[in-house]
């Protein structure tokens, strides 16, 4: 039987990356495609141009064809922006013969889902937090368990009805089928958390170029989502304005020169710039340009906290936080979360990759290469992985793969 090709398309404010991949065994993959080009018409996550990004995502399938030799009619798309929340819902059902299957578990994630929203918004994901059996609570896998009731405490997060379409218009623009959208914090988490992180309690922050992404995981499941609408491009506004520079120029300056913490940096090390107005270049301080960026980056530190705090799970945490995303790769960004969050923090990128990898080690892609791992689980026929971390087609147009059909009809919102 051939190997199955997935694929993902992650649509970023600063970037579009596409990834053609071939599966290899259960969960691992081979990248046989990359298409990565500049992102057009995105803000903060939200479409803001719709031919400018039909084209810079056109662009970018097509460079993923090209090197993969494979024509993409479907894929994976990943979401982010304000438009994004979440709420924690509970389902239950009767138990049907006296011992749980995963019937019963379909039935109650039914249930669960089964939540008031404005006619505006979708269900984009379900996700299972722990099963209750006949009152006795924290369990994880309640298959083959004898009882009368079965109850679900469900994570369900939602998008706003209009965003999901523009961005689906405008992958559709390039002949591609969204199959599913899937938020960037959870595709992020499957490229760079392990189990042991997942386990114990830990927080995913995905701080990209328009949008922070966060996800709390505490006893292998998600907990909490939250997207922020700031990132990487604040620093380089930052930049632009304090220096007096083209956005160009300041973030190729962010990128030579930038540093997180101004305490690491050099009081003589300086570097050449050529502001508004000025016929020759000037003479500027790394340190005067890094507390510039320390500034903001406190500020981005203190909406996570807060939201960390909001959540009610800042004490269950002890894996700390694993930070990934472009932004992350700033030198000093993880000596500036340790000191405020005050707990372990890990930068992350994706690992152990095969095929066409060179420029996909960076934290940058994380969720680029998330997206084909969570493929990979959305079409894996196991307990586990189906019912944990289920999504949702976009106008019940199914993934390929007939064993798991079944599994998503009876999950269409």
């Amino acid at each position: 039987m051939e190997a199955p090709i997935i694929v993902g398309i992650d649509i970023g404010t600063t970037k579009i990356c596409t990834l053609v991949a071939r599966v290899e065994g259960e969960t691992d993959f081979r990248i046989l495609g990359v298409g990565i080009e500049p992102s057009r018409g995105m803000r903060k996550g939200a479409v803001v141009d719709v031919a400018e990004l039909q084209k810079a995502i056109a662009r970018s399938i097509e460079k993923a064809e090209r090197t993969s030799g494979l024509e993409i009619t479907s894929a994976q798309v990943s979401l982010a922006g304000s438009h994004v929340t979440s709420i924690n819902n509970k389902g239950a059902c009767g138990v049907s013969g006296g011992m749980v299957d995963k019937n019963d578990i379909l039935q109650a994630l039914d249930a669960a889902r089964a939540v008031s929203i404005p006619h505006n918004r979708e269900i984009i994901h379900v996700i299972q937090r722990g099963f209750t059996v006949d009152a006795q609570d924290g369990i994880h896998k309640p298959i083959g368990m004898h009882g009368y009731r079965l109850e679900v405490e469900a994570h369900i997060i939602t998008a706003a009805t209009t965003s999901l379409n523009n961005l689906e218009q405008c992958v559709n623009a390039a002949g591609v089928e969204v199959e599913a959208f899937i938020l960037n914090p959870l595709a992020s988490a499957e490229a760079v958390l392990t189990d042991t992180e997942r386990e114990m309690g830990v927080v995913v922050c995905d701080i990209g170029g328009g949008t922070t992404d966060l996800a709390i995981y505490i006893n292998g499941d998600v907990w909490h989502t939250m997207v922020l609408p700031v990132g990487g491009n604040h620093l380089t506004s930052d930049i632009a304005h304090g220096l007096r520079l083209p956005l160009k120029q300041a973030e190729e300056i962010k990128l030579q020169h930038g540093c997180a913490l101004q305490s690491e940096v050099d009081a003589g090390d300086i570097f050449n710039i050529r502001p508004f107005g000025d016929e020759e270049k000037i003479e500027y301080s790394r340190r005067d340009l890094a507390a510039i960026i320390e500034a903001r980056m406190e500020e981005i530190f203190a909406m996570i906290i807060q939201e960390i705090k909001r959540s009610g799970y800042d004490a269950l945490l002890p894996a700390g936080m694993v930070l990934t995303g472009g932004t992350s790769a700033l030198p000093g960004i993880k000596e500036l979360a340790h000191e405020i969050f005050d707990f372990p923090v890990r930068i992350a990128g994706p690992e152990s990759l095969k095929g066409m990898v060179d420029q996909l080690h960076s934290p940058a892609y994380s969720t680029s290469v998330g997206l084909l791992a969570w493929t990979i689980l959305m079409n894996t026929v196991s307990y586990e992985k189906d019912v944990r971390r289920a999504s949702f087609p976009r106008g019940g147009t199914a993934i390929n793969w007939n064993n798991f059909l079944s599994f998503l009809r009876r999950l269409l919102p």
